[in-house]
């Protein structure tokens, strides 16, 4: 059993990352997608961080954050996801990044074709909408097959590469935030690319989440978060763009803070959050001395199985996300069958058995709610949770 895959059931060892970190006491967390936990350490650095901004003020940021942090701290992101620093431009989020992303891609015509399905974020699927008014093309909307599969996802594609020829441009999403669903990323592109079809990929929920090579997935255009599952502070995010395709993306609202060849002209030009950008060098240290991805996902795996694997059968309960380990990660979701309202069933295991979880709608396959696990989180936890769907179903 490999070392990562063998640690990912070492309660103990997962006890002494969790001491790591204060915890409110309350509810068992079960919405961990939302955003992370920052570690005391990365607190503290934060806090230190907004002190010395406050009693510094423009004097530091100007002679030695413009000139020089901020460069290193770029520098460090490229290499913690392996491109070029002339690739990545940080952003507030991953939202703000895709919408920059999809309202600067300037290769459509009048008549082309957009493409999105039941899966995206909502906030990208407005910006596909806008875009397609903006540009005077067509909005081409698919839902998945449920349950899906490998193949399924990848006929899905393949079907609306065929039917809609003047496809230019598609939306998708690695890990979807609404079931967990992890997209077969690298066989998407693959096909897109056969049919000339750019993909602006929605990384929010993957890093950190999952292991991925980013360029090895044929992906020109991205948007991550750095405050989910790396562990940074809230506001911070970036922008992947293939440099041979940075012409493609206009400098944002004629941005010119920045030469046109320059990445960071593809985003809005505004004062940071420098506090919290100044604690990345220490969050990327401790994501790496975990052992980044490859130690975070077999972990979060495991948690979710335990659960999936214990109630997969069970009458009353239908899990929404495939077993097949290509296509999920720690997220997953669920739905009580003989209730309708999953909110109430939700706010059911809040009250009954202190469980807090989170519904999401929007999906063709119906409501769900959605169980997400951190890394603090324990298997004696992952067994309520067992017990409260035994009980609930």
């Amino acid at each position: 059993m490999p070392d990562n895959t063998r640690r990912a059931r070492d309660e103990a060892f997962w006890q002494t990352f969790a001491d790591r970190y204060d915890v409110q006491p309350g509810p068992v967390n079960l919405e961990n997608g939302y955003f992370g936990r920052m570690s005391r350490t990365v607190i503290e650095e934060y806090q230190r961080n907004i002190e010395l901004i406050n009693t510094s003020n423009s004097i530091y940021v100007r002679q030695r954050f413009e000139q020089h942090d901020n460069l290193e701290i770029r520098a460090q992101l490229a290499e913690l996801i392996g491109v070029r620093a002339q690739s990545v431009a940080l952003t507030r989020n991953a939202t703000e990044g895709l919408q920059s992303l999809i309202r600067n891609y300037n290769r459509l015509q009048p008549g082309d074709q957009v493409l999105i399905c039941d899966l995206e974020y909502d906030t990208v699927k407005g910006a596909m909408r806008w875009l397609a008014k903006q540009r005077g093309v067509e909005v081409i909307e698919i839902t998945h097959h449920h349950p899906a599969s490998f193949e399924s996802l990848l006929e899905s594609y393949r079907e609306a590469f065929t039917r809609h020829p003047k496809l230019k441009l598609m939306a998708l999403t690695h890990v979807t935030h609404r079931t967990g669903l992890v997209m077969p990323v690298q066989a998407i592109a693959a096909l897109a690319k056969e049919h000339g079809v750019d993909i602006i990929l929605d990384g929010a929920h993957a890093l950190g989440q999952i292991e991925f090579d980013l360029q090895a997935l044929g992906i020109a255009f991205a948007g991550y978060n750095l405050h989910k599952w790396i562990g940074a502070p809230l506001t911070l995010g970036f922008i992947y763009i293939a440099p041979q395709r940075l012409a493609d993306i206009d400098p944002d609202m004629g941005e010119m803070h920045y030469p046109v060849s320059d990445i960071r002209a593809r985003t809005s030009y505004s004062t940071p959050n420098i506090p919290a950008l100044m604690t990345l060098p220490l969050v990327f240290e401790e994501h790496d001395a975990l052992g980044g991805a490859a130690a975070k996902s077999p972990r979060l795996n495991y948690l979710r199985n335990l659960w999936v694997s214990a109630v997969r059968h069970l009458p009353g309960i239908e899990v929404l996300t495939p077993d097949d380990p290509q296509l999920y990660c720690g997220i997953t979701a669920l739905r009580f069958t003989r209730h309708a309202d999953q909110q109430a069933m939700a706010e059911r295991l809040l009250s009954e058995f202190n469980l807090f979880t989170v519904v999401r709608t929007g999906a063709a396959c119906g409501p769900c709610i959605r169980i997400t696990p951190g890394l603090t989180t324990t298997a004696g936890e992952m067994e309520q949770l067992v017990h409260a769907l035994n009980q609930l179903r």
